[in-house]
């Protein structure tokens, strides 16, 4: 009888799930028709799911038993105090002069990047958990943003690196959508977003290595090491990429999620050197070495492109790794100096401005408490 009661728990939860899955909007759709046709031409998509250029295991040695319960272990894996938030204001923005180049970091890796007079977001994940359901994750570390997602105004832009939910946020991108001129993404992410209600037309899918000019400022979708997907079976079905924005007269990258490969030295070689190299660093594991830098490679990485100023993300807003919540800005700050490399490390809310002096507090170390 126990049996039995276990049983039906069990297939009831399995399929409350599959339901789930299968109703909920968050999980994005699949490509049909000729977005499909694309993705199908791609010499980046074999036996039916996207490649990395160097074999990866993207799971590694993951032991999910000793992961789970480290993941929930105590230690300082979030902050125990609210992070620091610079506010900013609509008006901020709308006085930034067309020859300025400024970017702003949201957290994690959200980035509004002002240049040549347009706005672009950068992987505009702004809700408060990063998982398709609030039960999912953890929350952010901050308990507010620079600018409520409602004040924010038009943007020219938005550039997504891959669909995982700590890039690509339905809640996010449904606030958004209609202040938004052009959506530019990896192949296969744009199913999610006409799903969302998204018009067809504002959206562009590229391939790597693919440009295109927007308002004189070229885009290129580059290759990254890592992986995508939004549900159980969907793995490999969209693209990943990082992203080179090449304006008048400053030169960006955006490295999306990457682990550490040769493609940093060929991005490198190709389009720069880059005024600021924008460089994941957090959320990393000895489990899962090749999808995430650990912060010695983010350097390296730096180096590899030949970017001048390392703005370091993927860090300091959701707890998705094992690390403590300050480990990836302790480690990347020390390399960075023995390499003699620029960092900036801005509190969230505060501008990066190309030319002008960087800001770097070690405002992690100060609680307000």
């Amino acid at each position: 009888m126990i049996v039995g009661i276990l049983a039906s728990i069990v297939g009831m939860i399995v399929l409350i799930a599959v339901i789930f899955i299968n109703t909920s909007p968050e999980f994005g759709a699949k490509s049909e028709g000729l977005r499909l046709e694309k993705i199908k031409s791609s010499e980046n998509f074999k036996n039916g799911k996207f490649q990395n250029l160097t074999e990866t295991d993207v799971s590694g040695d993951m032991n999910y038993t000793k992961t789970l319960s480290e993941y929930f272990t105590n230690g300082n894996k979030v902050p125990d105090w609210s992070i620091p938030v610079n506010k900013i204001s609509s008006e901020t923005i709308s006085k930034t002069s067309d020859s300025t180049t400024k970017i702003t970091w949201f957290g994690h890796s959200a980035l509004l990047l002002e240049i040549d007079g347009k706005k672009i977001f950068l992987d505009p994940m702004l809700g408060d958990v990063p998982a398709p359901h609030p039960f999912l994750g953890a929350k952010r570390f901050n308990d507010t943003l620079p600018l409520a997602i409602e004040n924010i105004p038009n943007m020219d832009a938005v550039l997504i690196s891959h669909d995982h939910y700590d890039h690509l946020d339905y809640g996010s991108i449904k606030k958004l959508k209609d202040r938004v001129g052009h959506f530019y993404v990896p192949l296969g992410v744009g199913a999610h977003l006409i799903s969302w209600g998204v018009a067809e037309e504002k959206i562009t899918e590229m391939d790597w290595w693919e440009s295109t000019s927007f308002s004189g400022i070229q885009l290129t979708a580059t290759p990254s090491r890592h992986f995508s997907g939004r549900g159980v079976t969907d793995r490999f079905s969209t693209q990943w990429s990082s992203w080179v924005i090449k304006g008048k007269k400053d030169n960006i990258y955006f490295s999306g999620d990457s682990g550490y490969d040769s493609h940093f030295k060929e991005i490198g070689n190709k389009f720069g050197p880059f005024d600021l190299a924008i460089m994941e660093c957090g959320q990393y594991d000895a489990q899962w070495p090749l999808i995430h830098m650990m912060p010695e490679e983010t350097v390296q990485a730096t180096i590899d492109v030949k970017g001048k100023i390392l703005l370091p993300i993927h860090w300091g807003a959701f707890k998705l790794g094992l690390h403590s919540w300050t480990d990836p800005i302790e480690r990347v700050t020390i390399e960075a100096a023995s390499k003699n490399i620029a960092i900036a490390t801005p509190i969230i809310g505060e501008a990066v401005t190309v030319g002008e002096p960087i800001p770097t507090s070690e405002w992690w170390k100060h609680s307000n408490h």
